[in-house]
């Protein structure tokens, strides 16, 4: 029920004949170049749940996990809004041996997965997931670099995007934090053409004096 539920409301959200704006995290462009853009970010809350699969398939079991806990699978049933984008960032497994070190897995797993929580919510506010394996995590404010393709999500497509972002703020000097994040806008029964797809990553950035 919850699934059928999920296909319908991601019908309804993301079709170019839903009346409905899709809310986004609030952001600010602070520069332009022909590869990114570098935006400031205001706080937001996510929903994120690991999955440990390979990149093809991750998505789908993380996306009926977030997807039953904004339909309802919550904490009172409440039901709440598709946003935009969907984040997912490869994580590393962690090897217990001395020193510990860690490992890339190669798009292979694990994958966080996130979806952006209605921008009304506060942490005390939203619903408490029945999912234990659902943390609802505060995103602070941050500096991001984002570049922005359109076309397929597979893992080809996406690390070759990936490449020129990171490419391209090596050759800038601009140093990056943490791990590139996919974004994802659109459902996945819209035309590859008409697909905005985003990779980002955090940066070191002094707004000029």
């Amino acid at each position: 029920m919850i699934r059928r539920a999920w296909l319908l409301t991601l019908v309804l959200t993301f079709s170019g004949h839903s009346a409905m704006a899709i809310e986004e995290p609030a952001y600010e462009v602070l520069l332009e170049t022909k590869h990114y853009e570098i935006r400031r970010y205001q706080p937001y809350i996510v929903a994120e749940v690991d999955v440990d699969a390979e990149f093809k398939r991750a998505g789908n079991s993380a996306f009926q996990v977030l997807a039953g806990y904004i339909f309802g699978d919550n904490e009172p049933q409440q039901k709440m809004q598709m946003t935009a984008p969907v984040e997912s960032t490869e994580g590393v497994r962690m090897n217990m041996t001395a020193p510990v070190t860690s490992q890339s897995t190669d798009g292979d797993g694990p994958f966080t997965y996130a979806f952006v929580m209605e921008r009304k919510y506060t942490m005390e506010s939203l619903p408490k997931p029945n999912n234990p394996d659902i943390r609802l995590v505060q995103r602070p404010q941050r500096v991001m670099a984002v570049h922005r393709y359109s076309g397929g999500w597979s893992e080809e497509r996406y690390e070759e995007h990936e490449k020129v972002l990171l490419d391209a703020l090596a050759t800038d000097r601009i140093e990056t934090r943490g791990m590139p994040v996919f974004a994802r806008y659109n459902a996945p029964f819209t035309p590859w053409f008409l697909r905005r797809n985003e990779v980002m990553i955090e940066v070191d950035w002094k707004d000029p004096e």
